[in-house]
């Protein structure tokens, strides 16, 4: 690398967790919480005693803007803490220092049952609140959210005694899962288990298909407790449904989801719809990787799995001179992105610059440092910070993208109540997403043919893992949860289940050579509190994609609309959102909008290839 890779500034944060300014922080945030404590002790007296004084609606009022104030505090020191850890995890100050901050959260979280009970014993006079202070209309959809969970809530007696057991029960679970997966290790190679999965992205096709099996048989050894830990968690969730009041797990994840089933079933539909296509997709890249001899499979009925993730290119055409297989300086990435940014939307241009030049991004590989990527939001200051890994490669572009597109949706909100930056994750994808196709699409016009195929491929290849692989995750554990309700389950029938959501949705885009055992993988299943942590994937990739397309058919005059609709994500329903920039997504007609893009991709691809 010929410049210097940077490291983020916090100053504007805190200059340490042993700064005066940063003491302060943590003084107003428990100050915070004992006026909130105070006031909602005020409120309960005076409900208690059927007091015709306590005027709700100017008590509301103080209450909102005092929370807002503590909800700042709250999200700061949070993100701080974390941060400032994952760029020095041996740090054991830091780690102490998460665990108080945690601590001082749970105490906050506990103040918010207090709320809804208030806010539920005066629900019929927030008409009279909205009237009194009409600059909280904005509110009436977090308030009506909020009374619609108190529906769903056992005693607080009972909602304490669930989240201590659930230490020792789901979360137990989750954990053993855990344990059992970061210790799995092949005796023959010595490779951990994640790292036989990263195989699946090697140019050697037999490593591969060899760790492929590895991957497989180590699975195998431990089903009987990787079922038990799956059978165990689903029947927990479906207890405490039944005590909820939800009739189903996926009704919950639609109410966190803020969606409707309407719009569920047009979005599975479009995907559905578009199967043939992705089929052909996967069948495409069989036949190219069988011509060149990049395979190890012997069925041509379709694509091995272990193949899903192979790269489609010829080692002669390889050139370390193209925009896609050079090494990239930093100095480069920022011009190309401010640069990319700024031929859709001058603001964003402009934001772009200004995470660089105030130093927002620490991007350098060193010890001690988290792998991976993320963005991080500030409500004090309104600022963000990212943190990721540069190597050069042309997947940093793209990673450095997709961060500062979430770092523009926040900065979107700004001026907003704290309470209006939590969206829910249908929405957290949109603007990073929507920040990764402007950069990959712009790269497939530039690209040599020969680099085409590989971009394409790329694109097409994450695009299918978030539709059709999610599409058979949803397939998967909506089967569970059916099935569980009416017994145990066991290593047997997760295995036959996974088989019969992989011929759904892969259908003869795959050949005999499948996965089974993708049900003891993804560990999202092992979550109690992440039902269906796979239809809001698909939904953000849909919806960027259709508002990209929205921006093809629009021009220059779409960057307003996208950049207040990122405004409101956090105090309306997805549904709502879209009708007030203009657009239905409770039809298939917006979703296949955004999946005719990957079409005329495949299109070019099967041109290419």
């Amino acid at each position: 690398m010929n410049n210097k890779i940077p490291h983020w500034n916090l100053n504007t944060l805190f200059s340490s967790i042993n700064s005066p300014e940063y003491k302060a922080a943590l003084a107003d945030f428990t100050a915070g919480m004992e006026n909130l404590e105070n006031l909602l002790e005020a409120a309960r007296t005076f409900i208690k005693n059927a007091n015709e004084n306590f005027d709700f609606p100017t008590w509301l009022k103080g209450f909102l803007e005092a929370d807002n104030k503590v909800a700042a505090l709250c999200g700061t020191l949070n993100a701080y803490a974390y941060i400032i850890y994952s760029v020095d995890t041996t740090n054991t100050a830091y780690l102490n220092n998460i665990t108080q901050i945690d601590n001082l959260t749970l105490r906050y979280k506990q103040l918010d049952l207090t709320f809804k009970s208030v806010l539920l014993a005066n629900s019929g006079r927030l008409e009279d609140f909205y009237k009194r202070f009409p600059e909280f209309e904005d509110y009436r959809y977090l308030l009506n959210e909020t009374l619609e969970e108190t529906k769903h809530q056992m005693s607080a007696e009972c909602e304490k005694l669930a989240g201590e057991l659930q230490q020792t029960g789901g979360d137990a679970w989750d954990r053993l899962h855990e344990q059992l997966i970061s210790n799995l290790k092949d005796s023959e190679t010595g490779k951990t288990f994640n790292e036989l999965r990263n195989d699946a992205y090697s140019p050697d096709s037999s490593l591969r298909k060899s760790s492929y099996e590895k991957e497989i048989a180590l699975l195998k050894q431990n089903e009987i407790a990787f079922a038990a830990c799956l059978a165990n968690l689903k029947g927990e969730t479906l207890t405490l449904n039944r005590r909820r009041k939800w009739q189903k797990a996926l009704d919950r994840s639609l109410s966190s989801a803020r969606l409707s089933q309407k719009t569920l079933d047009a979005l599975i539909g479009a995907i559905e719809d578009s199967l043939p296509m992705w089929r052909e997709y996967f069948r495409l890249k069989a036949d190219f990787l069988h011509k060149n001899g990049q395979t190890a499979s012997t069925d041509k009925n379709g694509l091995a799995f272990y193949d899903l993730f192979a790269p489609m290119s010829k080692d002669s055409e390889k050139s370390g001179t193209s925009l896609l297989s050079k090494e990239w300086s930093f100095d480069e990435a920022r011009e190309y992105i401010i640069e990319r940014y700024s031929s859709f939307s001058p603001a964003m241009g402009d934001f772009a610059k200004k995470a660089f030049a105030e130093n927002w991004i620490d991007a350098e590989v060193r010890a001690g440092k988290v792998g991976g990527a993320y963005d991080e939001d500030f409500a004090l200051g309104h600022q963000s910070r990212i943190m990721t890994n540069f190597t050069g490669a042309f997947s940093d572009i793209i990673t450095l993208a997709h961060e500062l597109g979430h770092a523009y949706h926040f900065s979107c909100m700004k001026g907003k109540p704290a309470a209006f930056f939590s969206y829910p994750m249908t929405l957290a994808e949109t603007a990073s997403t929507f920040a990764e196709t402007i950069v990959k699409q712009d790269m497939i016009s530039k690209c040599s043919d020969s680099e085409k195929i590989q971009i394409l491929d790329l694109d097409l290849q994450d695009v299918s893992q978030v539709l059709v692989d999610i599409l058979c995750r949803f397939y998967f554990e909506k089967s569970v949860f059916e099935e569980r309700e009416n017994g145990e389950l066991n290593s047997e029938d997760f295995c036959r289940l996974m088989k019969e959501a992989q011929e759904k949705s892969y259908g003869n885009g795959l050949n005999s050579e499948r996965h089974e055992y993708m049900w003891a993988v993804k560990s999202h299943y092992y979550s109690t509190g992440l039902d269906f942590y796979n239809f809001p994937y698909a939904f953000g990739q849909l919806f960027a994609a259709g508002l990209y397309a929205l921006y093809q058919k629009e021009g220059a005059e779409f960057a307003k609309t996208y950049s207040e609709l990122l405004s409101h994500t956090g105090n309306m329903s997805c549904e709502d959102l879209c009708k007030k920039c203009g657009f239905d997504i409770t039809t298939k007609d917006f979703w296949k909008s955004g999946i005719e893009m990957y079409s005329r991709e495949l299109e070019l691809l099967k041109k290419l290839a």
